[in-house]
């Protein structure tokens, strides 16, 4: 297990995350997690034990995942375990509907305010390593919401605070304005990204490169899609998440691609697929973390066996080729325009 520098700040976290959205019940004020979450305490405890015993230092949740139930596992996983709190950072996020009434929601002050303790209370600890705004809030201006959270790492409360599913444009205006009020800025982007889906390579990317930002990569595996479950030559009869919750959208045609292309490689390691596409983002500078979740203890391994895949130039290139990005403006037009002004001695002619 590999750790990297979160961010721009001088913690170090694992390369893999254990993501907790599996971690409870569905709960009937939140029916969506109905295809997702299917883990009691017994076995969040197995996983738990599990994925720090093969080196994993960094567990991410959110309130809204089965409505608390997966932050109150996870707390109390830990708990069980006997954890030192030094030992585990542990990343959740604000901003899904928490209950029925018109301020339970969003990316105010009022509700982070009251929903850092919630969180809190239900992990059973005294801070939050990472605390996340999980959405982007049209309403609440940025400011607030930034505020908001200095106040928190001010406290003690929160150590450092990231973003999740913003646009480029949005977070860039946030890091302007936290260093403009002196307030704690974003250190992490939490964002889909795989094989199969490369669009945050457009705009975040480099904006990452530019500020210093990690990024932590949710839905790897495009939500079982790339698997090795579904499409053509799949050896089995497709069942899993992703046969009842079609999420997130992608394109099955170019899916089927890089799918056909990971059996290839897989075949050459003597490896899964899932643990291809896992070991080709690992293998991608930019990524911090990849999230991997698990409702059974084989998955977990699958998942885990991804740090010890090293693909070479070749696999690359071919898993590159395969999934790379349509071209789009203004990126063609960037390119050709800036092809002569890259880093280099100038000399002029005599």
């Amino acid at each position: 297990m590999r750790y990297n520098q979160l961010g721009n700040t001088g913690m170090f976290v694992s390369e893999l995350c254990l993501g907790t959205m599996t971690f409870g019940e569905a709960s009937p004020n939140n029916s969506l997690w109905g295809a997702i979450a299917d883990v009691d305490q017994a076995l969040a405890d197995k996983i738990v034990e599990s994925s720090l015993a093969a080196g994993i230092n960094f567990i991410d949740t959110a309130d809204v995942y089965s409505f608390g139930n997966s932050e109150k596992l996870l707390g109390q996983a830990l708990k069980n375990l006997g954890v030192p709190r030094k030992d585990v950072v542990i990343a959740t996020k604000v901003y899904g509907v928490m209950g029925d009434k018109p301020n339970d929601r969003g990316a105010s002050r009022g509700h982070i305010m009251d929903s850092v303790q919630a969180s809190l209370d239900r992990l059973q600890t005294d801070h939050i390593d990472l605390y996340q705004i999980h959405a982007t809030d049209s309403v609440t201006p940025i400011e607030e919401t930034l505020r908001a959270l200095d106040d928190l790492v001010s406290r003690g409360l929160v150590r450092y605070v990231g973003v999740s599913n913003w646009q480029a444009w949005r977070i860039a205006k946030a890091l302007g304005l936290s260093e403009r009020r002196g307030f704690a800025r974003f250190e992490t982007v939490q964002a889909y990204y795989s094989i199969a889906g490369r669009d945050l390579e457009r705009e975040i990317v480099p904006l990452m490169a530019e500020e210093k930002l990690g990024l932590m990569v949710w839905s790897p595996l495009a939500g079982g899609l790339l698997s090795g479950k579904y499409g053509p030559g799949a050896p089995g009869n497709g069942e899993g998440r992703r046969a009842s919750f079609d999420f997130p959208p992608v394109d099955k045609d170019r899916a089927w691609a890089c799918v056909a292309a990971m059996r290839e490689v897989a075949e050459k390691h003597g490896s899964s697929v899932a643990t291809v596409a896992l070991a080709w983002i690992l293998a991608k500078p930019f990524v911090t973390s990849i999230i991997i979740g698990a409702k059974r203890l084989d998955q977990l391994d699958q998942n885990l066996a991804a740090v010890k895949l090293k693909l070479d130039a070749d696999d690359m290139a071919k898993l590159d080729d395969v999934s790379a990005l349509a071209p789009e403006y203004p990126g063609w037009m960037l390119a050709r325009q800036g092809a002569q002004r890259v880093p280099q001695p100038f000399e002029p002619k005599a």
